[in-house]
């Protein structure tokens, strides 16, 4: 039975009693007989961290060394065992260092667990993937044993680590668990794959299972660098360290497999010859606005271009639905007769490209049936802002992209648009354009004209604008909307970014850890 522990503080460096909780609930390693069971108890201790940022240092390090160093110091057999175990669980860092203290342990005398020799000591025996029809996401099965005596055949305790691929959610590993009922596991799936048409089941090569999970993992990870943690499964933290070793000790070599229904890459070219054959399709006939049709039938091909792995003709329930009611929104400006027309677009969208890729039918009736109690969600999902009192003209100004998703930070940039200043018509200004963008700035600046240093300043805000206008880094905005809701002046969080921009350079990542990392503006915010 795996125990769940204390869980690490997520604001500051753990002080020593943490450690010392932790070291004591691993004199439980030194009854266990068997090494997956002390693999797992492992992978669960230190995936109470998984998951968590510390302001002021990365979480690996402080609290995964910490641990490591807490535990060399003790010099006692739950320490050593620790060791043990984390020279295979842990990154690449943790794992030298705790290798290192651990054979120190063992020179001085210090009893090591039966199990030692035989941690991370596995063959795979087999890979399979289950997919479902729809494309959406791949479980993939990976089964291993235990070595044998002096490296012999394996056959002990063998066991399958499974791992859940959700494109819909850019490819992330969403879901991880072991079990020990592999033969009843595989037996089941095959099952289940020959009684649904909606699923298939299917052997996978080592090397592709572990070039698909490294890629999945890594997707997980950058989601939660870019956003925090990521909606992953409650158990995903327990065997994040498990995981890890077992895809290493499968063979490299072989570049992942692509999710299902992936074609040749789209050029701009092919992605518009693909909305033509649309817009001729049967499918197609009965829309009543074609220009409007077309617009739309662009943004479901970029859609699914740029957001699914380059898979425009893949449709399921949760993708049409993510589309109208999470990408669209966020994502896109539509024009009135737009909003009026896509949830029918997509709805004929669905029938055209599930014909195309031989979709069953009973996955084209889930589709159509989620599109269409989508569909009566999307006038509040998709709020326009001219709804809000912005003038159409302004918004468009300030969207030439038609990227909905700028259009917050980029009238923070630039909130003078409208209206005179002298002899300047702010309406006639435009903020894409480089030379009418320091014109616009100098007028949001006119009580600072004074300053020695107004033309250096004016560019480290016209630096900022840029930046913001252009979404570069992303950490950028997010930095800024942080310090606003604390009720920071818009002045001040402007200068606030400039200190950080000035002080950093051009070193793009240390500049997005760096607006990453602000929490608040000090008592006396640089000028």
């Amino acid at each position: 039975m795996i125990r769940k522990h204390r869980r690490a503080p997520q604001e500051s460096p753990p002080p020593d009693d943490v450690f010392a909780e932790m070291l004591l609930a691993a004199r439980e390693l030194l009854a266990v007989r068997s090494p997956l069971d002390a693999e797992l108890m492992v992978s669960d201790m230190i995936g109470a961290w998984w998951g968590k940022r510390l302001r002021g240092g990365d979480v690996e390090q402080v609290l995964g060394e910490g641990l490591v160093d807490y535990a060399a110091k003790a010099g006692t057999p739950a320490g050593l065992t620790l060791l043990v175990a984390m020279a295979y669980l842990g990154t690449a860092r943790q794992a030298a260092k705790a290798e290192g203290a651990a054979l120190a342990l063992m020179e001085s005398g210090v009893a090591r667990p039966r199990w030692a020799d035989r941690v991370g000591a596995v063959k795979p025996a087999g890979c399979f993937v289950s997919r479902d029809a729809y494309g959406d996401q791949d479980t993939v099965v990976c089964t291993f044993a235990y070595r044998g005596p002096d490296g012999g055949a394996p056959g002990e305790d063998r066991h399958a680590l499974v791992v859940v691929v959700d494109y819909n959610m850019r490819g992330m590993a969403r879901d991880v668990w072991v079990s020990s009922q592999v033969e009843k596991l595989l037996e089941q799936a095959g099952a289940e794959a020959g009684a649904n048409p909606m699923l298939r089941f299917e052997e996978l090569e080592p090397q592709q299972a572990r070039a698909m999970l490294e890629s999945a993992m890594k997707a997980t990870r950058n989601a939660f660098n870019r956003t925090g943690p990521p909606p992953v499964s409650q158990s995903y933290g327990t065997y994040h360290a498990f995981a890890r070793s077992r895809i290493k000790a499968l063979p490299p070599g072989r570049k992942r497999p692509a999710p299902l229904h992936t074609e040749a890459p789209y050029s701009r070219e092919r992605r518009a010859m693909l909305a033509a054959e649309f817009l001729a399709s049967d499918a197609a006939e009965h829309l009543s606005d074609p220009s409007a049709a077309s617009r739309c039938a662009d943004h479901i091909i970029d859609y699914g271009c740029e957001q699914d792995f380059g898979r425009p003709l893949r449709v399921s329930p949760t993708k049409c639905e993510t589309f109208l009611l999470e990408w669209l929104p966020n994502k896109v400006m539509l024009s009135l007769a737009e909003q009026e027309a896509v949830p029918y677009v997509l709805s004929a969208w669905a029938r055209f490209a599930g014909q195309r890729t031989a979709l069953p039918e009973e996955g084209l009736r889930a589709t159509l049936d989620a599109i269409w109690e989508a569909t009566a969600r999307f006038p509040d999902a998709y709020r326009d802002p001219t709804s809000f009192g912005l003038d159409r003209e302004l918004v468009e100004r300030l969207l030439p992209d038609g990227d909905l998703s700028a259009l917050a930070r980029r009238a923070f940039a630039f909130p003078y648009l409208q209206g005179a200043h002298g002899d300047i018509l702010l309406d006639a200004l435009n903020p894409a354009d480089e030379g009418d963008r320091r014109v616009l700035l100098q007028v949001d600046h006119v009580a600072e004209r004074n300053r020695p240093d107004y033309d250096e300043h004016l560019a480290w805000h016209e630096e900022i604008a840029t930046r913001l206008w252009e979404g570069d880094p992303p950490q950028l905005w997010e930095a800024a909307q942080r310090l606003l809701d604390l009720g920071h002046d818009r002045h001040d969080v402007l200068h606030v970014l400039i200190e950080i921009a000035e002080r950093i350079g051009d070193h793009p990542d240390e500049l997005a850890d760096a607006f990453d990392d602000i929490a608040d503006i000090p008592d006396s915010p640089p000028l």
